[in-house]
């Protein structure tokens, strides 16, 4: 739209959206968003809207959605409770720097602030917003729709991406008012990285001995080059949770946490590519023999854990760019270590199968079942763990994961996202019998909306995980971490999904094939046992000893 008209704030907001691009919003209708959904309604040709069952639904789809795409996920709830009922969703998309546009109402204008007891009133809602949010604001008049929306899609897609969150009060999403020209905002350029910082990090790096690259959900846009530099370089590159698949696993050069846990103490140069690098050197040791190069996209990030040797403020596919031109001035020809890495990955594959056997078991299950271009949805579960390091990932944000929030329960809801954005390819969500409890009805939402999610469920009627520390940590004192499962095969057909049931890793992958051969949503229990502890395998200890 480019000329000024008339309209309400409610079709002043949804314009906003389909000019910028949204065809999708996750939402649950209530009566301070009645004039948002009948303008939803109206638009209904070209934006589809996904009910969920509860609103944390919602904020976790539109993350997975966003995730997954490295585009906007948009959602839309009720202020006060309906909103609270997203911040865990939208403290995983913060901590994942996700792409997630919050949309709520508001009580009536004219009482904001005044704590008369509204329907939905909460002490500054916006300001609670704000504190998980990159950026939030109200919309006090329709008026305001297109110079504070546009402001919401440059901070979408400038600099370090992060939610975003918009309120704006009922009588204002109701209201009738001429708007100005509402058009699609122009992402900003990234930064170019400063050239001195380029050539010295260059410098470090083409004379180094043993160089490494780390990368995380910050350098998923920079799969290309990356793989160039580490070929260039013959360094491996070491990736966790957030950042598996930038370098495809099948790649000689990729390596899970574990084997770059072995390097890091010959390391002389690290660079850390969107990530923030903290395990490493709060845990794994650093000394001064170690030189970091950190490039981020946001400045803030170069000094939060320790000051690097060199910070370059640059995405991260324009700041690996710049080192590749750099590099060859001060290179020298680097003998292939394909066999060494090899050697090293079948190492700890071998170790990994004698330490946590069943997971690796059930983890390779999970990847033969998936076609290669998949998704896999991860969740804090056993076998979940085990696939930060034993589920090959091909491409970047293939794997998606909760990274530091840890957000129990996010699982299912998430795949679902996942799903409407990727219709024509098979998203598989893996779960604890404790976290898919949590948003355990959206099945029905997966039914209604026929967004065909393979669902497998370990169920060992525990949060093992908890459970196994109180046996082991607190002389078997076993308390709240028990509980007792509904049959989720009746579960899910009582939802009009397929339930299946598997016992074996063979019979796991059959079954994930009959849920993808069906094209509807499905269910499939996993009764298991206790798993071995994980986490020495997974999460080593210092490696670099101080000399």
């Amino acid at each position: 739209m480019t000329a000024s008209s008339s309209m309400t704030g409610g079709t002043a907001l949804v314009r906003a959206l389909t000019e910028n691009g949204i065809d999708t919003v996750f939402g649950l209708p209530g009566i301070q968003l009645d004039g948002l959904f009948n303008a939803f309604y109206d638009a209904r040709n070209s934006l589809r809207v996904i009910n969920a069952r509860h609103e944390q639904g919602t904020a976790y789809m539109a993350f997975g959605y966003a995730q997954s795409t490295g585009k906007v996920g948009a959602y839309a709830v009720v202020p006060g409770p309906g909103l609270m009922n997203t911040f865990a969703a939208l403290s995983t998309a913060y901590g994942c720097n996700a792409r997630v546009l919050a949309l709520t109402g508001q009580i009536p204008s004219n009482t904001i602030g005044r704590g008369l007891g509204m329907l939905h009133e909460v002490p500054d809602q916006l300001g609670q917003m704000e504190r998980l949010t990159k950026w939030s604001r109200r919309i006090n008049h329709p008026s305001e729709v297109p110079p504070v929306m546009d402001q919401a899609f440059r901070e979408l897609w400038s600099g370090r991406p992060r939610p975003v969150g918009i309120e704006m009060p009922l009588d204002q999403l109701h209201l009738k008012s001429p708007v100005g020209p509402i058009t699609p905002t122009t992402a900003p350029e990234p930064p170019e990285p400063d050239p001195d910082l380029i050539a010295k990090a260059a410098r470090m790096l083409g004379e180094a001995s043993n160089p490494m690259i780390f990368v995380g959900g910050g350098a998923y846009e920079a799969a290309e080059e990356i793989r160039a530099l580490a070929e260039m370089l013959q360094a491996p590159v070491v990736s966790y949770m957030n950042g598996k698949g930038v370098l495809d696993d099948r790649h000689p050069l990729s390596l899970h946490h574990p084997a770059g846990n072995r390097l890091w103490g010959d390391a002389d140069v690290v660079i850390s590519i969107g990530c923030r690098l903290q395990h490493e050197r709060m845990t794994w040791g650093t000394d001064d023999r170690l030189g970091i190069i950190h490039l981020d996209i946001d400045p803030t990030e170069l000094a939060r854990v320790a000051k690097p040797d060199v910070g370059i403020v640059a995405d991260a596919a324009g700041g690996t760019r710049a080192l590749l031109d750099k590099i060859p001035a001060h290179n020298r020809a680097r003998p292939s270590r394909t066999d060494e890495m090899e050697a090293l990955k079948a190492e700890f594959q071998a170790q990994f199968e004698a330490k946590i056997g069943p997971q690796m078991e059930w983890a390779a299950t999970l990847r033969d079942a998936l076609p290669e271009d998949g998704f896999l949805v991860d969740e804090f579960t056993q076998v979940a763990y085990a696939c930060r390091i034993g589920f090959p990932t091909y491409a970047p944000r293939t794997l998606i994961s909760p990274g530091y929030q840890g957000t129990l329960g996010y699982g299912y809801a998430t795949a679902l996202g996942v799903q409407v954005a990727h219709p024509d390819k098979q998203v598989l969500s893996i779960n604890g019998d404790g976290g898919f409890m949590y948003t355990m009805p959206e099945l029905a939402t997966a039914v209604h909306h026929g967004i065909n999610v393979v669902a497998v469920v370990f169920a060992d009627g525990a949060y093992g995980n908890v459970m196994r520390m109180q046996k082991e940590l607190y002389d078997n004192r076993v308390i709240g971490s028990e509980f007792t499962n509904p049959d989720f095969v009746k579960l899910a057909e009582s939802c009009g999904a397929l339930g299946l049931r598997a016992t074996t890793p063979t019979e796991l992958r059959k079954k994930i094939e009959e849920g993808f051969a069906a094209g509807r949503p499905t269910l499939i229990e996993v009764p298991v046992g206790e798993f071995p502890e994980p986490w020495p395998v997974i999460r080593p200890g210092p490696s670099r000893p101080k000399r």
